[in-house]
């Protein structure tokens, strides 16, 4: 039976290694440079929230995280060849991204609870590991890392990991606690995209 944490970071794994390779095609690398990005994007958010808590990255531990990635990136280059290339502001990479937040904020809170982080220090971890890849990727396409300019995308993850951990805090079996992480991530996230959610700036 796969507990919460495999199934999240497996359902992270996936669909952030296919968002990671769909912006990698839209940015036209190759087919090695789209590998490259997806497995990053994929595998980055995971690495920082084991070297936060102090473990060697699960990533590095077992060839079931590669394996995923890699099974990601496939995933998004058959896409991309269903779409005839043409991803640029296409709805699956999003949607993909939208999950890959969703769940890797999951995986993040649901370690920080297990290494008996503070409150703090479980929204920190849900929000780092949601948006390390991903900005990872970014500075690698020579992009300003989308979480510093758009104002929803680390938001989500921080209201998912307080949400864990107010859960957690009335004895929520740890399971639906996950589920509802990512749910409200996800949520939030898709809501945020949908209606063009941002908060103010100064200046």
């Amino acid at each position: 039976m796969v507990d919460a944490f495999g199934a999240m970071n497996a359902v992270g794994l996936l669909a952030f290694a296919a968002a990671g390779a769909l912006k990698g095609v839209d940015a036209d690398l190759d087919l090695f440079g789209v590998t490259v990005l997806g497995t990053l994007t994929a595998l980055g958010g995971g690495i920082v929230r084991d070297a936060l808590v102090g473990r060697i990255p699960v990533a590095l531990r077992t060839t079931t995280d590669v394996g995923l990635a890699f099974a990601g990136v496939v995933i998004a280059v058959v896409l991309a060849w269903l779409l005839g290339g043409r991803v640029r502001g296409h709805p699956v990479v999003a949607l993909s991204d939208a999950v890959g937040l969703a769940a890797f904020a999951a995986t993040g809170a649901l370690v920080g609870i297990d290494a008996d982080l503070s409150a703090f220090g479980v929204v920190v971890l849900a929000a780092l590991t949601g948006v390390g890849g991903g900005s990872l990727a970014d500075v690698l396409l020579g992009r300003v890392p989308a979480v510093l300019h758009e104002d929803f995308y680390a938001t989500p993850a921080v209201v998912g990991g307080a949400a864990f951990w107010i859960a957690t805090r009335f004895d929520v079996a740890t399971g639906s606690a996950t589920l509802g992480c990512a749910v409200v991530v996800f949520a939030l996230r898709v809501l945020a995209l949908r209606g063009d959610w941002r908060l103010p700036t100064i200046g």
